[in-house]
């Protein structure tokens, strides 16, 4: 009986809603509501009251590592200069994992213009499917480029749909942002080149402009050649 009795459907309870005069309030809270809200209004009490004994008890002169580090400038606590905390050999690692993380993304870069260029060549020419027939006679093949020319019909510019032309024109801004991004890519990839070859060993100096064969704005440099062993 009581498998029947959990099988016929029983009347649905519908909670009380906001009162008209209260919706600006917004949906009226349940208790199931109040509880989460209390458990975590407790917990964050809760959080509170253990930091403030923990600081209440906390002994000035106990040590810490963070002494080592720190240094107290009028009550307080200033870390020492971090200038110097790689060597030469890390921060030349670090810039090479930085420009081969540039030139990737570079390359993909230019990879998505390629595609999207080949697209919108290909959409703007209306490529027609070409098939090949075979005709036994010259009549035949008269009937058939007769017939060919008849059904190569390139609709007009005002035929296309709108939303065609939208995604097409948002093609060609999404072209051109990715080839200005190129070039900014190409441009910080060439500076940090330039800073990770400055770091190397080596002899070197910056030329003047009368010293140039081909005028730049750029910074140009000249390393003294040295004798390979």
């Amino acid at each position: 009986m009581s498998s029947l009795r959990n099988a016929i459907n029983g009347r649905a309870h519908k909670e009380r809603a906001q009162p008209s005069s209260r919706k600006k309030f917004g949906l009226l809270e349940k208790h199931k509501d109040y509880v989460v809200r209390a458990k975590a209004f407790h917990k964050k009490e809760e959080t509170l009251r253990k930091l403030k004994e923990k600081a209440a008890f906390r002994n000035p002169d106990e040590f810490y590592f963070q002494m080592i580090k720190t240094r107290t400038v009028d009550g307080v606590h200033k870390p020492e200069s971090q200038a110097n905390k790689y060597t030469q050999e890390e921060l030349m690692l670090m810039k090479t994992q930085d420009i081969g993380y540039i030139l990737q993304k570079l390359q993909s870069e230019r990879k998505k213009i390629e595609k999207l260029t080949a697209v919108l060549h290909s959409v703007d020419n209306h490529p027609s499917n070409r098939h090949i027939y075979y005709a036994e006679d010259r009549e035949e093949a008269r009937e058939l480029q007769s017939q060919a020319s008849e059904s190569r019909v390139t609709p007009p510019s005002g035929d296309i749909p709108d939303l065609i032309k939208r995604k097409t024109a948002a093609s060609y801004r999404e072209l051109e942002a990715r080839k200005s991004r190129v070039n900014q890519l190409e441009k910080l990839y060439m500076e940090m080149s330039l800073k990770k070859e400055l770091q190397k060993k080596g002899r070197k100096r910056k030329l003047r402009e009368d010293e140039l064969v081909c005028p730049t704005s750029k910074l140009v440099y000249k390393w003294r050649s040295e004798r390979k062993r």
